[in-house]
């Protein structure tokens, strides 16, 4: 049985996976613990390490529980490398606490492909999912808006998409806070007859189930970052490429501008006027302002931090991961699909889905 929400969330932090080590991992679970004071930690690791950090934080230490792993996840770990070591390892503990129902839900800023392996091993696939995805938060125009699959699947046909849609909607109503969130098929184009037969039947279905969201259409990828849409649903292959891309190109145009501002004195006088606007942009594109990613549709809450996360982008990851616990949101993705089975059932035909 997963872990169920409550009034005390307890959230299993893998300690040891992460690059930035144990000490900025600790540190994040600090932070939460004083962000959210009814947030109580099982912390798996090496136990003499995670204890000697343990003792700079009183705080967090009367809210926490040590559990020993013998083993840690590389980075280079293949999954199926890793999900044979699952029993020993901090990741694959802090998983498994989520299954005997210990935790609400494991974060860990360790290997993705191990913890997807080992997650789906462990907590199989929700009812009337047939494959989880991942899903993150990603900066906008406007503000914040979900995107998924980042990488789960590199394949999906019509009725995965519209199961990704049904999370991700779920997701952002939890996250950023949306009563009926904008949600959209990435496409190579916004018109009806654009694309492949998987997204159009995809659409068909969305259009005329009645789901808690707005569901618009087709959004092409240069209008990922308008602000527009709130969730964008894709296959995992494409999803991966639109983030690597969006993330390669925050980074073109910080280098770009810090390159323009050190080139002259009239680029440095630049820069002093216009500092203010541009800590608030570097602010704005951080990847530790938006850390924790999902994946969804699985029987209990897995959020995976960016593996370079400092303390306060794991925070924020853990504090994802106690909003989906105390909002529900396995609860919210199975009421939706209830509203969206019989839609499936009778606008897909079989060589379709």
């Amino acid at each position: 049985m997963t872990g169920t929400p409550n009034r005390d969330p307890v959230i299993a932090l893998d300690v040891m996976s992460g690059e930035a080590g144990a000490a900025e991992a600790v540190a994040a679970a600090d932070i939460a613990a004083e962000r959210y004071p009814r947030l109580s930690f099982l912390l798996f690791g090496h136990q003499p390490v995670i204890a000697a950090e343990l003792s700079r934080w009183p705080r967090l230490a009367a809210r926490a529980e040590v559990i020993h792993s013998e083993d840690v996840v590389a980075m280079s770990d293949k999954p199926s490398q890793a999900l044979r070591r699952a029993r020993t390892t901090s990741m694959g503990m802090a998983i498994d606490a989520v299954k005997q129902g210990k935790a609400n839900a494991a974060v860990s800023a360790g290997n993705t492909g191990a913890l997807m392996a080992m997650s789906l091993f462990s907590l199989r696939t929700m009812p009337g999912i047939d494959r989880p995805a991942l899903a993150a938060v990603l900066p906008t125009l406007k503000s914040e808006s979900v995107m998924l699959d980042l990488g789960a699947n590199t394949e999906c046909d019509a009725t995965n998409l519209v199961q990704f849609a049904v999370m991700g909607a779920a997701f952002a109503r939890t996250v950023l806070g949306l009563e009926r969130p904008k949600v959209a098929l990435l496409n190579i184009g916004e018109e009806e007859l654009k694309g492949t037969g998987e997204l159009r039947a995809a659409a068909t279905v969305l259009k005329g189930a009645r789901l808690p969201m707005q569901f618009l259409g087709f959004v092409e990828g240069d209008k990922i970052g308008s602000g527009d849409v709130d969730v964008v649903v894709t296959d995992g292959f494409s999803g991966n490429i639109a983030l690597k891309t969006a993330e390669g190109t925050s980074r073109l145009v910080t280098g770009l501008l810090g390159n323009a501002f050190r080139s002259s004195i009239w680029g440095k006088l630049g820069y002093f006027i216009a500092r203010g606007a541009l800590e608030s942009l570097r602010a704005h594109l951080d990847p530790n302002a938006h850390n924790g990613a999902v994946f969804l549709g699985l029987n209990g809450i897995v959020v995976k931090s960016h593996g370079s996360a400092n303390a306060r982008g794991l925070a924020n990851a853990i504090g994802v991961a106690h909003d989906l616990v105390t909002d529900d949101v396995n609860r919210r993705i199975r009421d939706d699909l209830a509203g969206v089975n019989m839609a499936l059932a009778t606008t897909l035909e079989p060589d379709a889905a």
